[in-house]
């Protein structure tokens, strides 16, 4: 499990003042079954208990092997393909560019309500989560769960480079998975 450019601890939560948590869920592969409305449910749960409110967004990608060993190659420089991969946004705010005008945002001028906070995107292969889950989670529904939980926290700004770290981290998954995987399965 990895992701690319790790932060320095988890970020500082970011909130939006109104709007709706929005988490996209995709399944772009045909390999192995994803219940998408079940992960986008553990997705929100996730995020929720994380503190993230108002009006953010995530993108939860399932995809073949193929299209995450290119990602992989591109983005890590590994080899093949991996179970989960995080993009998140590291900007602690949301920062807004040039105007297609030309003009800035400028001290003049607030930065539009309406752009929603972006998180990032977790990308899942449920093929490669399927032949690790015997080893590693148990099941193929507790190794996707895990691989959700862990993406999004990577997504929030965890991480697991240094023993103390990935201490924190995974008492994390586990208090998330005991919550909103375990009670659903």
């Amino acid at each position: 499990m990895i992701r690319p450019a790790p932060p320095t601890g988890p970020r500082k939560r970011r909130r939006a003042d109104e709007g709706t948590l929005e988490v996209f869920v995709t399944d772009e592969q045909d390999e192995r079954p994803v219940d998408v409305v079940r992960w986008e449910a553990l997705a929100r749960g996730v995020l929720e208990a994380e503190g993230v409110e108002g009006d953010a967004e995530l993108a939860l990608l399932f995809v073949d092997e193929a299209t995450i060993a290119e990602l992989n190659g591109t983005f890590m420089g590994q080899q093949g393909p991996t179970d989960v991969l995080a993009f998140p946004i590291d900007d602690d705010e949301i920062t807004v560019g040039r105007s297609p005008d030309g003009s800035t945002t400028g001290p003049d001028r607030e930065p539009p309500s309406d752009v929603p906070l972006l998180l990032g995107d977790v990308v899942i292969c449920p093929l490669v989560a399927d032949r690790n889950a015997p080893e590693h989670a148990g099941t193929y529904d507790d190794e996707i769960a895990l691989l959700v939980v862990h993406g999004i926290l990577h997504v929030l700004g965890h991480d697991h480079a240094e023993p103390e770290e990935t201490a924190l981290m995974q008492a994390r998954e586990r208090e998330l998975l005991a919550r909103y995987h375990r009670s659903a399965s």
